[in-house]
């Protein structure tokens, strides 16, 4: 029994309208979930691949979508749902622009509370990209500095959990103050929210520190810090003094910084440690101790007292280690204590990572090289980068404010590995594809890219086409340019245009073509032409695609063939009965409507 179930109804409706007065911890923006939660499945979504718009032979391994990227979004759900290890985006800025010419009815310029028209457009295409990532997948957002509070409190809201952190880039070198305030805004942000299993791949470790100078049996090792940001009140049992047996020389503890190992002196009857005790330590040479250091013999308690009044005695940051105000100073009486500081051997061999964690820093190119030393710093290019590469591939200033090839190109690096899938759905210039492209004829592997864009199209210029000729166009100029610095970069594309249809229409409108590119997608195979024939298939080492878009004795011959080859087969035909009749439960067939619709309404 629910505890709404003795309320009237005007008591249930002053109950909702209570809750729509109350503030939360968050972000609030004006919303109709209703309406929203219905807009997802309004209609069915397909993708036709137009031929004369792709580029390079079939199979194509990358997609370029024409379409609203709300559309865009639901057809990539309902076919790569959790498949999509990176996605990139630039968004609009939410500057209350006019012209801001996104396809979507959702989103109202002329809304009198902009920046709910700004958030709602965001979190609906936000929430349509989190079911897109893979379980180690990542979303990194650029974004100015206006805009960043906003929209990563509603990112919060779309991935909760899933904030990553944020890298600062460096937009320009030059300044161009605002005069109000004489600010230069020299930078944005990139937002980043990944699944649980995401981690950066991070630099390269320098192993130069390492060597084996006493032939360590554990191999080359590196001096590391010995002691804890604990002071000797926080932590009473790591405050003692460690004992050199081999050159009978003692060293003070740090009353501030405590050791970071335990002494069998201060344990508990049974009590056991995760880590060996630093007697242990010391006996298997774990412990580097100064080999040239003074070292001081107090023979009374006032040669003692005189040293620590002087504040002649072992100091780290000129902090003294023996003070009137400690306790048991009698012990170091007689003892050769020494100077310096002892250290933990870590061992080359027991490093946990390869790599180093890359900084959330990202420097310029023209920053002094002792800036960019730093190996865990991500170095880009400036917006000034961006606009020179536009106009080098079209030879005019073919797009505004394009980001950088080398600030994406080294997120993705930092992301991705071999055969990943890289999602732009703002891809406008196409800077992501070209980002992929470089990373793939640098280190050989074979990330595939999606690039959605629309066509941009207003009243005014009806026949524009940002998609057609400018994302596209940009990716079919770098594969057939002849300049040096584009040489080796290649991809293959297959065009595909979006359009919506409803449910009850689908059974009459639902072309082949577009069963086809849905269906080859859904299996993560290459998109082939489909041939307008009785049936269709896709067969690689791994699995066999098969389409039918009529049954045929021809067909159910050649699917006796594939049940004698015991293939890996998924058949999808529009009556399946026409198919299990015959051949039962030896193949697996499914409903081409049931199977796109269900995924497409999930």
């Amino acid at each position: 029994m629910s505890k709404y179930d003795d309320l009237t109804h005007d008591q249930l409706i002053e109950l909702l309208k209570k809750r729509d007065r109350a503030k939360k911890l968050g972000l609030v923006w004006e919303r109709d979930e209703i309406e929203a939660d219905n807009a997802v499945d309004a209609n069915f979504v397909t993708a036709t691949i137009i031929s004369e718009l792709s580029d390079k032979p079939a199979p194509w391994r990358n997609m370029i979508i024409e379409g609203d990227n709300y559309d865009a979004l639901r057809w990539l759900r309902m076919t790569m749902a959790g498949q999509i290890k990176c996605i990139y985006i630039d968004p609009p800025y939410n500057t209350g622009s006019r012209d801001w010419v996104y396809n979507d009815h959702y989103a109202n310029p002329e809304d009198q509370y902009f920046h709910s028209t700004w958030l709602e457009f965001l979190f609906r295409r936000l929430t349509l990209a989190r079911d897109l990532l893979a379980e180690d997948g990542v979303i990194l957002v650029s974004i100015s500095d206006e805009q960043r509070a906003k929209l990563e409190m509603l990112m919060d809201e779309a991935m909760p959990g899933m904030r990553v952190g944020s890298f600062a880039w460096r937009t320009r070198t030059g300044s161009n103050a605002d005069q109000t305030y004489f600010l230069s805004r020299d930078h944005e942000h990139v937002l980043v929210y990944g699944k649980p299993q995401f981690r950066f791949g991070g630099t390269e470790k320098s192993y130069s520190l390492y060597s084996n100078p006493d032939n360590h049996p554990d191999g080359p090792w590196t001096k590391d810090n010995l002691t804890l940001g604990f002071d000797r009140h926080e932590r009473p049992k790591l405050f003692y003094p460690i004992y050199d047996p081999v050159e009978d020389v003692w060293y003070p503890p740090n009353p501030d910084r405590v050791w970071v190992y335990a002494t069998k002196a201060n344990l508990r009857p049974g009590q056991k440690l995760q880590t060996e005790p630093i007697e242990d330590m010391i006996a298997k040479r774990k412990i580097w101790f100064p080999e040239e250091q003074r070292i001081e013999v107090w023979h009374t308690r006032q040669e003692l007292d005189e040293a620590i009044e002087k504040g002649d005695v072992p100091c780290r940051n000129g902090i003294p280690l023996l003070r009137a105000d400690l306790p048991d100073l009698d012990n170091w009486i007689g003892r050769r204590v020494g100077f310096g500081a002892p250290r933990f051997k870590r061992f080359k061999k027991n490093l946990r990572n390869t790599t180093q964690p890359v900084s959330s820093w990202i420097a310029t190119k023209s920053e002094p090289a002792a800036d960019n030393s730093a190996a865990e710093v991500i170095i880009s290019g400036t917006n000034d980068e961006g606009a020179k590469m536009i106009r080098s591939v079209f030879g005019s200033k073919a797009f505004n404010y394009a980001k950088p090839v080398s600030l994406i190109r080294e997120l993705v690096r930092q992301s991705t590995g071999s055969s990943d899938i890289v999602l732009d759905f703002f891809a406008g210039s196409a800077t992501t594809a070209q980002a992929v492209m470089e990373l793939n004829a640098e280190d050989n592997r074979d990330r595939r890219f999606i690039m959605v864009s629309s066509t941009e199209a207003t009243a005014d210029e009806p026949d524009k086409n940002l998609c057609r000729d400018l994302t596209a166009e940009r990716v079919r100029r770098l594969n057939a340019s002849n300049e040096k610095k584009f040489a080796d970069l290649v991809a293959e594309f297959a065009y595909l245009r979006c359009r919506q249809v409803e449910f009850e229409d689908l059974d009459l409108e639902l072309t082949p073509a577009e069963v086809w590119s849905a269906l080859e997608t859904l299996h993560r195979l290459p998109l082939t032409r489909y041939a307008k024939a009785a049936w269709q298939e896709h067969r690689t080492d791994l699995q066999t695609l098969i389409f039918a878009d009529r049954v045929s004795a021809e067909l159910i011959e050649h699917l006796h063939g594939v049940v004698s080859r015991r293939e890996n087969a998924f058949v999808y035909a529009w009556a399946p009965g026409q198919i299990t009749s015959v051949l039962g439960d030896a193949l697996d067939v499914r409903s081409v409507r049931s199977e796109l619709v269900g995924r497409f309404r999930q």
